[in-house]
């Protein structure tokens, strides 16, 4: 799985033309982050904010502050971080949560490929309603 999703995309992009427009590109980075989501995240995490799911809904996640879900039992070690999800941190979560937030009661099998993660926030980014231009890495 972790070879199949990247070089998928890269036969994708290698059939457009010269001149293929940004978004063209970035649909399919969409689409891409949507497959590994569901592929890595959605056993646990829902990308609506009505569904139920183990985890936090990650649906406007980009933008919104570490352990703020509501009704949702973070750790304290999230909730007292005073993280916000930028591009940056949500890399760092994807590749090494337990590296990144000690304490942490999520588990997961890291993502460390970036390309993968640039499809995955490009996802996120996508279910996220707010404005991303103001939040920087």
């Amino acid at each position: 799985m972790k070879r199949i999703i990247p070089a998928i995309c890269l036969a994708l992009l290698a059939g457009l033309p010269a001149g293929a427009s940004e978004s063209i590109y970035d649909r399919i980075k969409v689409d891409a982050g949507k497959a590994v989501y569901d592929a890595k995240c959605r056993r646990c995490h829902t990308d609506g904010s009505t569904d139920d799911s183990y985890g936090p809904p990650l649906k406007n996640i980009v933008g919104r502050a570490a352990g703020t879900y509501p009704d949702y039992d973070f750790s304290i070690a999230l909730a007292a971080s005073g993280i916000v999800w930028t591009p940056a941190a949500l890399r760092a979560w994807m590749e090494d949560n337990d590296g990144f937030m000690p304490g942490t009661k999520m588990r997961h099998v890291g993502i460390q490929d970036p390309t993968v993660q640039d499809f995955v926030l490009s996802y996120l980014a996508s279910i996220t309603d707010r404005d991303g231009s103001a939040i920087s890495d």
